[in-house]
């Protein structure tokens, strides 16, 4: 993973800096200057639109009590669009409009959440609690720790072994 970042850090500016050059051939200097400032006011007026309304949507998934897991995967991937929309630069400037079309995010998104292991962890007044039933979530007050005798380890033939964390009230029959 780390050679893809450093060979993504070193490729990226030589990429951008020969599409420049392509671009800059093509239609000139100056209409090329222009070409990516107005890129990176596009990308900030398109930040604040499409943000905002992502914003609403976000919050009425949250006031019907459903996680916005899509809605937090495309406001993601519109901030990192308008990142790519203010460096200096056309490939970026193509990625970061590619990712302000919604079906392209929503695409995206799916594909990302679909490769991801996501747990929604919800909390109430006394803290997150989640629902798995091999997860025993106890609170402070619930559990106290206990010094192990070196002799209890080794259990009694025929004994069941009481773990330190039982506090007693179910202990095994024997």
């Amino acid at each position: 993973m780390g050679l893809y970042i450093i060979a993504a850090i070193i490729l990226l500016p030589l990429i951008e800096i020969a599409v420049f050059i392509w671009v800059g051939g093509l239609i000139g200097v100056l209409p090329t200057i222009l070409l990516t400032v107005i890129t990176a006011l596009a990308g900030t007026i398109m930040l604040r639109q499409q943000g905002l309304s992502l914003l609403t949507r976000m919050q009425s998934e949250l006031d019907a009590g459903r996680a916005p897991n899509s809605e937090v995967m495309q406001g993601a991937m519109i901030v990192l669009a308008s990142i790519l929309l203010l460096i200096p630069g056309f490939v970026t400037d193509a990625v970061g409009l590619m990712l302000f079309i919604p079906p392209v995010r929503e695409a995206l998104a799916k594909f990302i959440i679909s490769r991801s292991d996501v747990v929604i962890v919800q909390g109430g007044p006394g803290g997150a609690r989640r629902s798995d039933e091999h997860v025993v979530d106890l609170d402070e007050g619930d559990w106290s720790e206990k010094q192990d005798n070196p002799s209890a380890d080794a259990p009694d033939k025929g004994q069941p072994r009481i773990s330190p964390w039982q506090d007693g009230s179910n202990d095994a029959k024997s």
